[in-house]
């Protein structure tokens, strides 16, 4: 249940929160945030809510939770707004944005809290709607530090004095209309809460759980293509029992089949003697049995990552409590463990792995590592590094939604680039760096080897302290 624009209203009122002043902002999860207010002889803990379905304001008289780590935007208020004194509070027309006029010293600031379901947010501008920042940045609506955020400039009086008609909703419970909704909430909102985190684990898993199963699908399919792969190695040896019935020119040779007793018909190159034809035929057996293997490989790779993908969405979906949700939502389903986090698949992947910032970093020590990295563990967004001109390790950056690669997560994994070759010795090198979606690998090359397009180019010099501080953010197995 979201607020309408008349219970805003009426909210607001009873609040009656010009002169009022901050003194604490705190950001008890993703969507949620309380800020301690004070004044006329009061205090009060403001609650506000972006959470689909249950957008809110309101004064909240129960305990706010703490979260473990101090999140960002809550941060970012402490830092900007806190001591500093409401002289507005105000809903523009009936279109349920309220906005929060804050003085403090020679600056003034306005919060703009959106309480639409599916596109809530809460963001700070200067008194010129310069955006500061903004508790969900949204770069698209411009909702980010340096967009601008001036709803009211996009309003009409047309608009204003036509409200749409909504009620004032009775609510269980006696005292303030504040008072009944903190209670409601109390008593639904986890629920509603839940809900939504519970949608956003399912949009998040199960699209990664059909890509693989349609994946896992065309490899069974190659694989029993491959499987019938003895055949090529038995037309082999019946070709070189009958060389003597063989003559040049010959497209066919039809004899029998003596692993099956039957008659057989093999297609031959009239202008391959019979042993180059032989040949020939056991070529593409070798090669389809190590592609066989290969496959193999990467089915059971893609199913020991599928079962780790549904139990941990079933996990999710049975998680009770919305704040825990939450946090396992931005782990992947990683409960903290202390120290670096570590998860099932970091413990599978081959290689070494590096959490840095929220950034994975994984290293492919040898030809092997780097192979089966490559076929299983990477994505065509994710970062490769390489050094030019020198054999050794390749680097990813596994890419995060929405997120560009910062520089320093960029640096890190190129001195892990340059320490794990033999530019180590030297102390610096060239790298090159694309995204995996861009790499060709080689035909007929080694196992491994691929060819890169749309590369860039970094120069890296080893950084002792950087690679010291890696080193406490490598991931044990």
């Amino acid at each position: 249940m979201s607020l309408n624009w008349k219970e805003i209203n009426l909210i607001l009122s009873e609040l009656d929160l010009e002169g009022f002043q901050i003194q604490k902002a705190i950001q008890t999860a993703y969507d949620v945030l309380a800020l301690k207010l004070h004044g006329k002889g009061e205090t009060k803990t403001l609650l506000i809510a972006l959470t689909p379905g249950g957008c809110r304001l309101h004064e909240t008289f129960r305990g706010v939770p703490k979260n473990d780590k101090p999140l960002r935007f809550a941060e970012f208020l402490n830092s900007r707004i806190v001591n500093g004194w409401i002289e507005e509070a105000v809903q523009l027309g009936d279109n349920r944005i309220i906005r929060l006029v804050i003085h403090l010293g020679v600056h003034h600031y306005r919060l703009y809290l959106r309480l639409w379901s599916n596109a809530a947010n809460l963001v700070v501008t200067d008194k010129d709607g310069a955006v500061l920042d903004a508790m969900r940045r949204l770069p698209k609506r411009g909702e980010i530090s340096g967009g601008r955020y001036a709803p009211e400039e996009t309003f009409t009086e047309e608009k204003r004095d036509s409200p749409r008609e909504y009620e004032i909703r009775e609510l269980p419970g006696e005292g303030s209309f504040n008072e009944k909704i903190d209670l409601w909430y109390a008593e639904h909102g986890a629920a509603l809460s839940l809900d939504s985190l519970r949608e956003q684990a399912r949009k998040t898993f199960e699209g990664s759980i059909g890509r693989l199963r349609a994946s896992l699908e065309r490899l069974r399919t190659k694989e029993a293509d491959y499987a019938a792969a003895e055949r090529l190695k038995e037309y082999g040896d019946i070709i070189l029992s009958n060389t003597a019935s063989i003559k040049n020119g010959d497209s066919w040779l039809e004899a029998e089949n003596f692993y099956t007793g039957d008659s057989i018909r093999i297609k031959l190159d009239p202008k391959k003697s019979p042993s180059a034809q032989a040949e020939s035929y056991y070529e593409q057996y070798r090669k389809a049995k190590n592609g066989l293997e290969e496959i193999q490989s990467e089915i059971a790779s893609g199913e020991q990552e599928l079962n780790r993908l549904e139990t941990t969405l079933t996990m999710l979906l049975t998680e009770k409590n919305p704040f825990a949700l939450h946090k396992l939502l931005k782990t992947g389903g990683v409960k903290p463990q202390g120290g670096v986090q570590t998860r099932e698949a970091d413990r599978k992947r081959p290689g070494l792995s590096f959490r840095r910032k929220d950034w994975l970093i994984i290293v492919g020590r040898d030809a092997a590592e780097n192979d089966a990295l490559l076929r299983g563990h990477v994505k065509g967004k994710d970062l490769w590094l390489h050094a030019r001109d020198y054999p050794g390790s390749y680097v990813f950056i596994k890419q995060r939604s929405g997120k560009t690669v910062p520089l320093e997560i960029l640096l890190d994994a190129g001195n892990l680039a340059v320490f794990y070759s033999k530019a180590r010795n030297n102390g610096e090198a060239d790298l090159f760096y694309t995204q995996v979606k861009f790499l060709r690998r080689a035909k007929n090359g080694p196992k491994g080897l691929v060819i890169p397009t749309q590369e860039k180019n970094i120069h890296i010099k080893a950084d002792a302290k950087r690679l010291k501080e890696l080193e406490t953010c490598r991931i044990e197995k």
